[in-house]
């Protein structure tokens, strides 16, 4: 697994501000204290609407050895396996912390899981990728059931991560202790992604986008558990940790921004005559209906600047909740789950990949997605007549009975026409091989 940083964009004055607020300064009889390190959370103040940031002071760092500790009470820091499609490290993992549930409402939590799943895997491109997830859940065992700030703002509860509405005044800015969450998520067998679910049926959430943690997942999503429209905000806060995409949507007193050309996929100086002639950005996807809705283009207002800035359609779910991902947004995220996925894992029940196998074992594979297929070959020869097809006995294949090793390789490619960027197609491809007594 790989970390890696967003880096928002933020006008010159205000990213002076933050790193002042955040830096280390040596203290001195008389100096005046050095400022308490803060948060930058983005959260959502109705379903459908623009979000907006706020900086809120930070939560404390984890212990330094993450190393599972006694659990508290019983059942605190359980892990469930909730949805299994194959080994970690070959599959993306995603962890969900409950936050207000006490031990006899775990139960509940796992079924806010299923259900929060449910509905952040009906969005494409996770509803074409199902198979490239691996689902854990992690029990926070609390005193009180429910969170603080529901549903009124002066209601406190004593819950294991902290969770809280009404985080720095914001009603709907659902906070939480990013140090505890770290310490749950090491209990799992790995975490590419965090949710954590806060039990409450309140609309609201946040996500921490610049958490990078020892785990190795980047950013953390908070959404309450029952309410129907909260699962937008996670899927939302996955386009910055998975896709690495910007914002699009702006802020009038930012005006013009007159910086370098931003790293992000999603937003651009360069208008859509530019960019078609320089061949950057998203210039592939010019001209192509989208489904967020219009046609791709270039729309003035993205990265928080009115001006300056432009982002590929009118409306997407980067820019508004309750939307799609636009073209350029849906591919940065099928490149964002191969970046923590493989496009091949061996099927469960058949042998091992790498493993040394009889020439009648049965060996099989699993494929990401219905846009993916299979090659099968022997000795580097392809046994073309056993194209597509996900299990195979070598035997069958042709590796011939002559006392030799032969290897049984298969290769699989993801084909979707959702990936247009040549480098970015390299990540969809992968290769799995057997040793096989001839």
């Amino acid at each position: 697994m790989h970390t890696y940083r967003r880096i928002s964009i933020v006008a010159g004055a205000a990213l002076t501000a933050a790193l002042a607020a955040t830096a280390p300064h040596a203290s001195a009889v008389g100096a005046t204290p050095a400022p308490k390190p803060t948060q930058r959370v983005e959260y959502f103040t109705e379903p459908g609407g623009h979000p907006h940031h706020r900086t809120v002071p930070a939560s404390p760092a984890p212990r330094r050895s993450l190393a599972p500790a006694a659990p508290a009470v019983k059942g605190d820091g359980a892990v469930t396996s909730v949805v299994n499609n194959g080994p970690i490290g070959s599959k993306l993992d995603v962890v969900f912390i409950g936050d207000g549930y006490t031990a006899s409402q775990q139960d509940a939590f796992h079924a806010a899981v299923r259900a929060k799943w449910a509905k952040m895997t009906a969005v494409e491109p996770y509803a074409s990728y199902r198979n490239l997830f691996n689902v854990w859940a992690v029990d926070a065992v609390s005193r009180d059931s429910g969170v603080s700030g529901d549903p009124a703002q002066g209601v406190k509860r004593d819950t294991a991560l902290g969770s809280g509405f009404f985080c720095d005044g914001v009603e709907r800015l659902l906070c939480v202790d990013t140090g505890k969450v770290e310490s749950y998520a090491a209990k799992a067998p790995a975490a590419d992604l965090v949710v954590v679910l806060a039990n409450s049926t309140k609309y609201g959430g946040a996500g921490y986008n610049d958490v990078v943690s020892k785990v190795g997942y980047d950013g953390i999503a908070t959404a309450s558990s029952d309410n129907d429209r909260s699962d937008q905000i996670a899927v939302h806060e996955t386009g910055h940790s998975l896709g690495k995409l910007a914002d699009e949507y702006q802020y009038d007193e930012y005006g013009t921004y007159t910086g370098a050309e931003p790293r992000d996929v999603n937003i651009s100086t360069l208008d859509a005559g530019r960019m078609a002639a320089q061949r950057t950005k998203w210039y592939r996807w010019l001209g192509q209906s989208s489904p967020d809705g219009g046609t791709v283009g270039s729309f003035e207002g993205g990265g928080y600047y009115p001006k300056g800035l432009f982002r590929p359609t009118e409306n997407s779910i980067m820019r508004s909740l309750g939307r799609e991902f636009n073209l350029p947004g849906r591919e940065a995220m099928i490149a964002g789950f191969y970046r923590h996925a493989s496009v091949l894992t061996a099927a469960d029940g058949t042998a091992a990949a790498g493993s040394s196998v009889g020439r009648g074992t049965r060996v099989g594979v699993r494929l990401p997605a219905a846009t993916s297929t299979v090659h099968w070959y022997v000795d580097g020869h392809e046994a073309a007549w056993f194209r597509g097809k996900t299990t195979v006995v070598p035997a069958a294949v042709g590796v011939p009975r002559d006392g030799r090793a032969h290897t049984l390789t298969a290769r699989a490619v993801d084909r979707t026409d959702a990936v247009r960027d040549p480098e970015l197609a390299k990540r969809l491809r992968g290769e799995l091989s057997w040793k096989v007594a001839g």
